[in-house]
């Protein structure tokens, strides 16, 4: 062992971080206890599916809920550029459709209390994800010391239409640690759980039996009200015997009399009719009794299930109060799924394109829960900002406290550092762009002022041009004898300076050509 491994060794065994492996907070595998048994299990799930495929109201729970959670659509973005190119072509990918698969995911979420991801990647690291069905999971295999580490999924043996058999097979649960991209991994994701329980539970599971009693009774109903307008003729009258009786009641069933005839009949005999009794008030109350506990179980108020039950508009919207909560709890939970998913593929992709960073923050968002609850946000956040304002100009409070003050009554989460921080780097980029715009500027006046000068020079160049006489040449000036042009003088030659040059006083030489020209 070298003297590097050796000290890498002792610095890993000063490290006390826990890991997947030496988790000591988690549970042991045996507190799965707690889970339903899986015969019980199984046949939950599919009565939560047979009520959402033949049940109106069951169908209209699971309906509500992904339209609060999943609402006008979803979206994703990355502040890195290549990070986000790519999120955003796994998103519209024709194979995933996450766009509309989301619809998908939630329903599959609240009718089974749990998702399962199949996730597969191709040799140029795309990743594609399918919903395998709560149903055909077996078994969850999980960590010795942690529960809620799931190592493997078993999936249980099916057949198709056409004959084929695919028998049991066990796929690998994702692993952050050691993800491999060439291999498929289910992802798995409950809501419902109970502390120490692996397998989630359905929203509609505590319905089952009160929706199977709706169900029944308002069928009753429909029976009988189908016979409310079917009636008996007694006729009853003195026969002389039981032939005569028979007889005249034979009679009677060969032509009974029709709705809306007219009967004449003998003193000696006597009309009367029998008619079912429904009691409609009193089934009335019955029925409303078992939608209340329908509505109680699934946390929605009756006018969200078509019962007005003679409420006025401002007890329908409090009631509503605890319903928008509920659905942001779901949708919180739910956006954090799709995070998650989305990490995975980062991951994955970062194999094969280095452009790519796993570990970059993904933003996920989905549309607000309830538009009116907005509104008043805004109402109250505008009504308050004005005072804190005064008090922050008069030093009673700080910019922290003027902060958490105005996102409380604007309803939103708030990091109070993060936030004056980037509030501190957003004034000097702005501060920096005032700068650069006023130096821009500056420059584009200074180009302005030298075009301006270089014009001025120019047209001062005409001008002077234009305004200098062109002088006549004299008689015989610039020519020499003979009438020859006289040659232009010669250029003094430049005085040598060093030891050999003219001593101070002295005069120079004459130039024998200059006294030849004069």
């Amino acid at each position: 062992m070298t003297l590097l491994s050796r000290i890498r060794a002792l610095f890993s065994s000063w490290d006390t971080r826990e890991t997947p492996n030496t988790i000591t907070v988690g549970q042991p595998a045996s507190a799965s206890l707690r889970d339903r048994y899986p015969y019980d299990r199984a046949e939950v799930l599919d009565q939560s599916l047979e009520a959402w495929r033949t049940n109106p109201l069951a169908r209209r729970i699971i309906g509500l809920t992904t339209q609060y959670v999943v609402g006008g659509g979803i979206a994703v973005s990355c502040k890195h550029r290549k990070t986000n190119a790519f999120l955003q072509s796994f998103w519209a990918n024709p194979l995933n459709r996450m766009q509309v698969r989301c619809a998908e995911l939630c329903d599959e979420l609240s009718r089974t209390g749990n998702l399962f991801i199949l996730l597969t990647t191709d040799a140029a690291g795309m990743s594609y994800l399918r919903a395998v069905p709560a149903s055909m999971v077996e078994e969850i295999t999980a960590r010795e010391n942690d529960i809620e580490q799931p190592v493997s999924f078993k999936l249980s043996p099916f057949s198709n239409p056409d004959g084929s058999f695919f028998e049991s097979r066990i796929l690998p649960a994702c692993n952050v640690n050691d993800d491999n991209p060439g291999r498929p991994v289910i992802l798995h994701y409950a809501i419902n759980r109970p502390a120490g329980a692996q397998w989630g539970e359905p929203d509609l599971a505590p319905l089952l039996r009160w929706l199977a009693r709706y169900s029944n009774w308002l069928e009753d109903r429909a029976r009988l009200n189908r016979f409310r307008n079917s009636f008996l003729f007694v006729v009853k009258g003195k026969f002389l015997s039981e032939t005569q009786r028979l007889q005249r009641q034979a009679q009677l069933n060969a032509s009974p009399p029709a709705p809306g005839s007219i009967l004449v009949a003998s003193d000696t005999e006597e009309w009367t009719t029998i008619a079912p009794n429904l009691d409609a008030p009193d089934a009335a109350t019955d029925g409303l009794a078992l939608k209340k506990m329908i509505a109680a179980g699934a946390g929605l108020p009756l006018h969200f299930l078509a019962e007005p039950e003679s409420a006025t508009r401002t007890t329908a919207e409090a009631a509503g109060g605890p319903t928008y909560r509920h659905f942001e709890q779901r949708q919180e939970f739910f956006l954090w799924v799709l995070q998650d998913i989305l990490q995975v593929v980062l991951r994955r992709r970062a194999f094969y394109d280095r452009y790519v960073k796993p570990d970059e923050e993904i933003t996920v968002t989905g549309a607000d829960i309830s538009a009116r609850d907005n509104s008043e946000l805004a109402s109250a956040s505008a009504g308050i900002l004005s005072t804190l304002v005064t008090l922050r100009d008069r030093s009673l409070i700080d910019d922290a406290e003027l902060l958490r003050l105005v996102y409380r009554f604007a309803g939103e989460p708030l990091n109070i550092e993060d936030m004056l921080a980037r509030g501190k780097a957003a004034q000097r980029l702005a501060s920096y762009e005032i700068n650069k715009s006023e130096a821009a500027q500056r420059l584009a006046s200074y180009e302005i002022n030298k075009s301006e000068a270089a014009q001025r020079l120019a047209s001062y160049e005409i001008n002077k041009s234009e305004a200098a006489p062109i002088p006549s040449p004299r008689k015989g000036e610039g020519q020499g004898e003979g009438g020859k042009p006289k040659p232009e003088p010669k250029p003094a030659k430049p005085e040598p300076v060093g030891a050999d040059s003219v001593r101070a006083g002295s005069k120079p030489a004459p130039d024998p050509d200059t006294e030849e020209a004069a």
